[in-house]
């Protein structure tokens, strides 16, 4: 793997002052078309600020500090086309958290909405207990937050996470890791959720190239080899619509964008193709220049003139016209079959529409004086709507707030009528339930059934666009554990959590009153330090499981004699060591083994560490890994690529342990591996022979179905590392008849 080499800083005092002074007139220059009367000496005004309270400051990389508010400023202004205001605040970003400044001195000078906004962006600073949930959770809920007050807090916060993955080459790999993981999990679905396509597809790319260096660089070197091939299909297809758009009078712009490197490795992985297979590398855009009145029939018929060249598949067309998506979205998409027999996908949209789907939120705000359709409006605001419901629900978990709340950013959605017509906007695969409290809460807790288009169905029907619903209620109803496995919106989910917990309360308060008897029996108080002992004794998740498991009679607290009084304290029984028992076939297949330290902990003493390997991905030396230490089981090796890793790199960055492999050929570990190809005769007998004959590699289990002259094989091995393995994949493919060959994610 080439490794990257970041240019060491090396500008004099003189030099810097002038890269500082150019940045700021690229700015300014941005900003030309918004200033009035005033602003240029608002903006100066915080400059001056800014640069002035981080003077002292460096980056990582060593350039001066204010450089990072400036190209904040700039990608506000520039890529997601905010105003003056919201460049003021980007500029003064950190002023607040991280030097002299005070909120007063920026209500002071710039008034309370550019405070209010700049508090916003101030991130959290309490200490917050880490048991319940993450700071990292919590630092989200708190953007979210002031995202439902201002949704420039959350536009100049993308802006400042975009900004930090640009100039990620300067961080520690622990951080780089820590922070792609946190940009894919939760900043680039809220960049999609506000119409910020191209951010979103940028972060993503970014943090695939730290993740997952390998898979970005193989892809962007084969873009780069096809480019020249592309560009000439391209043009080759574009070539009879310009002609006919040109003779019906239009005005318009036509051009081919390759597809981001993120989605392209997501159709690979999900649709198990190869680079060559994946069929829209890249669309083509035609915008037209049309008034606000016609723009609907014109990119009708434009989509005619296009099926009357190329041949359409009706089950790829998406009419967004008709119905915008939620964060304003419009446009038409068609697939159609090009030359030389490639699917091509085909997005029209006006000048406008395309404004909206390059600048989202902030476009709708600049449209919103005059233009806007009532139904761009009304979407909006339902959206937030619906975020500061979720939020207002002060004691949901953090950590189940943001996965219910992260499920519902990057969801198409389906448009289902009430009895009377009105229409509600609900994520796909949403159920009858979800759609009760769409309604409203009191209905959704009182649901009993559901009418789908006149006939009756259970509340885990799922819906389709279209349907029209009439929700079935019944007053004897209430909510139950098992609705949760069939609701998919964020609101249905923390609603029934809520009447679970209540539920759930009611029944804690005779457990916690049989636990204060107890204690009192032996003469102890029931304070907090004792109730905290208990549930970590217990390893329950907050006292109120704890009082829930005693009055369920899951703990019966027989435990408790073995427990030491010191004064009014209780100290837990200290516990046995148990010497560790780690089944073989979960971690590794020993060879005789001389030494068994193929991991370098850092931050850690030089003893052997007892670790894991996750059954999430199954690491196998060479793979890039981090460790990550549990509650239950100690340290833990994930790939850094693993499903999970996302999640638990962005919520709990702090238990990440920096991990590497030393070379050790005595230990084999266990990974498996998907084949796909022509149902041959002997063709088991090629497999295996290249397998165990001419690599000696072991073979832990191996199964292979055939179908309809097709057969798939899953076939776990014993591979040292990587290496190894990447050879065998390579041997396989090359076999006749096989399609494809693939490690499995899980093994």
């Amino acid at each position: 793997m080439e490794t990257v080499v970041v240019q060491k800083y090396n500008l004099d005092e003189e030099q810097e002052k002038k890269e500082i002074v150019r940045h700021y007139r690229a700015l300014l220059r941005a900003l030309k078309p918004r200033l009035k009367k005033g602003d240029r000496e608002l903006v100066r005004t915080a400059f001056e600020m800014a640069a002035d309270a981080h003077k002292e400051m460096r980056r990582k990389s060593g350039e001066p500090y204010i450089l990072h508010p400036l190209a904040v400023a700039q990608i506000c202004v520039e890529e997601i086309g905010l105003g003056v205001r919201s460049a003021i605040c980007a500029l003064l970003h950190d002023t607040v958290e991280d030097t002299e400044v005070t909120l007063e001195d920026v209500t002071r000078e710039f008034g309370s909405e550019i405070a209010h906004i700049v508090d916003g962006l101030t991130k959290i600073s309490t200490v917050i207990d880490s048991s319940t949930s993450t700071a990292q959770a919590e630092n989200f809920k708190k953007i979210l937050l002031t995202l439902a007050d201002d949704p420039r807090v959350i536009l100049i916060k993308l802006a400042d996470r975009m900004h930090n993955m640009r100039t990620l080459d300067s961080m520690s790999r622990e951080k780089q890791l820590k922070i792609a993981s946190e940009t894919v999990f939760i900043y680039a679905p809220l960049a999609h959720r506000l119409g910020l396509y191209n951010i979103k597809s940028e972060m993503e790319d970014l943090a695939m190239k730290y993740t997952e260096e390998q898979q970005y660089r193989e892809i962007a070197r084969r873009l780069k080899e096809t480019k020249r091939e592309r560009t000439r299909y391209i043009n080759e297809f574009i070539k009879p619509i310009k002609e006919v758009l040109q003779e019906e009078g239009f005005t318009f712009e036509i051009y081919g964008r390759p597809k981001s490197i993120h989605s392209i490795h997501n159709k690979i992985k999900t649709k198990n193709v190869a680079f060559e297979e994946v069929y829209d590398l890249f669309a083509i855009r035609i915008i037209l220049d049309s008034p606000l009145e016609k723009e609907k029939a014109d990119c009708w018929k434009v989509y005619s003139i296009i099926t009357d060249f190329y041949h359409p598949s009706p089950e790829r067309t998406r009419d967004w016209l008709s119905n915008p998506k939620s964060n304003g979205y419009e446009a038409l998409h068609v697939t159609v079959m090009g030359p030389q027999g490639k699917w091509v996908e085909v997005q029209i949209r006006s000048k406008r529409m395309n404004d909206y789907a390059e600048k989202g939120v902030a476009a709708h705000w600049r449209y919103k004086e005059g233009s806007a359709s009532p139904q761009q409006e009304s979407k909006f605001d339902q959206w937030f709507t619906q975020i500061r419901e979720i939020l207002s629900n002060p004691d949901s978990n953090t950590l189940d707030f943001l996965a219910d709340f992260k499920s519902n950013l990057f969801t198409e959605e389906i448009y289902v009528y009430t009895p009377k017509g009105d229409l509600k906007i609900l994520p796909v695969n949403s159920t009858a339930l979800d759609f009760a409290y769409a309604i409203h809460s009191a209905v959704g807790n009182k649901c009993i059934g559901a009418k789908v288009n006149y006939k009756l169905v259970p509340l885990s029907h799922k819906l389709r666009s279209g349907d029209q619903v009439e929700i079935i209620t019944s007053n004897k109803q209430k909510p139950s554990e098992d609705w949760l496995n069939f609701v998919l919106t964020a609101k249905a989910k923390s609603k029934i959590k809520d009447a679970l917990k209540e539920e759930k309360r009611k029944i804690a308060m005779d457990g916690k009153a049989a636990l204060e008897r107890k204690l009192g029996h032996m003469n102890i108080s029931a304070s907090t330090h004792n109730i905290n002992e208990l549930t970590q004794f217990y390893k329950q998740s907050s006292p109120l499981d704890l009082y829930y498991q005693i009055a369920i009679k899951n703990i019966d607290l027989k435990e408790l004699k073995q427990f030491t009084v010191l004064g009014d304290k209780l100290e837990p029984p200290k516990p046995v060591k148990q010497p560790e028992h780690v089944p073989e076939e979960q971690v590794r297949h020993q060879i005789p083994s001389k030494k068994d330290a193929e991991l370098i902990i850092f931050g850690e003493s030089s003893d052997k560490i007892a670790y894991k390997l996750a059954n999430c991905c199954r690491p196998i030396p060479g793979d890039d890994v981090f460790g990550f230490i549990t509650a239950s089981e100690g340290l833990k090796i994930h790939r850094t690529n693993c499903p999970n890793a996302a999640q638990l790199l962005a919520n709990y960055g702090h238990r990440v342990v920096k991990t590497k492999w030393v070379k050790n050929r005595e230990i084999s570990f266990l990974t498996g591996m998907r084949i796909i190809g022509m149902d041959d005769v002997g063709v088991i007998h090629k497999i295996t022979n290249i397998i165990s004959g001419e690599l000696k590699i072991n073979i832990s289990a191996l199964s292979i179905e055939s179908k309809e002259g097709l057969f798939e094989g899953l076939i776990k091995v014993y591979v040292h590392d990587k290496e190894e393995l990447d050879e065998l994949v390579e041997r396989l493919k090359k076999l006749d008849g096989i399609q494809t060959v693939q490690r499995l994610e899980e093994s």
